[in-house]
């Protein structure tokens, strides 16, 4: 299964759009939302062509698509404009033997883990930054922000497809590639290890 993983839309028509395009053109199998979808948040200014009704129109059309997760900014209300479920916490499946545990990051997160095995995934958003990382046992991995990138990251998502994840920015070009078929717990640090491949 080839999966696109985004996160933090915050009712950017733009940058959806954009997302809408990543994903066609990926032809991924679905597409995995993590949360905060239409409102933009106190914390954050607002994102580029802030239109969150134009949002839920997009992703309604392509509902049968999307997976998705509840994130912080995301509540009832919003979940009666969209035509596919986003209130749940966490989804979990599998992508070979691992345990992907695919959250907002808001309630589960690096200092307040879930269940996991060792090797399993703890798969968020939240943050608006990038990121793969061991965290104990467990791995951690972040897509970044569609719209509100921070730290000087890209408008990004991500591509997992069997034990390849792939980094890309809203046009498609990689910058970041992780291939955990043959790496055991013990052995990863983001960016820094032979598993780990960062595309210019």
């Amino acid at each position: 299964m080839k999966l696109m993983i985004a996160s933090d839309i915050h009712g950017s028509a733009y940058f959806c759009r954009q997302m809408i395009e990543a994903y066609k053109r990926e032809r991924a199998d679905k597409l995995l939302l993590l949360g905060d979808i239409l409102y933009h948040g106190p914390r954050n200014d607002l994102p580029r062509e802030y239109d969150p009704k134009a949002v839920a129109a997009m992703l309604n059309e392509m509902k049968e698509e999307i997976l998705c997760v509840r994130g912080n900014c995301d509540t009832d209300v919003d979940q009666m404009v969209l035509e596919f479920p986003i209130l749940a916490e966490y989804a979990i499946f599998y992508m070979n033997s691992r345990m992907i545990f695919a959250t907002h990051g808001h309630v589960f997160h690096k200092e307040k883990l879930p269940m996991l095995k060792p090797g399993d995934i703890l798969l968020s958003g939240h943050f608006h930054v990038p990121a793969f990382e061991e965290v104990g046992e467990y791995f951690y991995m972040n897509p970044g922000s569609v719209s509100i990138p921070k730290e000087d990251s890209a408008h990004s998502y991500m591509i997992a497809e069997d034990d390849i994840y792939v980094w890309k920015n809203m046009e498609g070009k990689s910058y970041s590639t992780v291939s955990i078929e043959n790496i055991a717990v013990g052995e990863v640090n983001y960016g820094q290890n032979a598993g780990i491949t960062e595309n210019d």
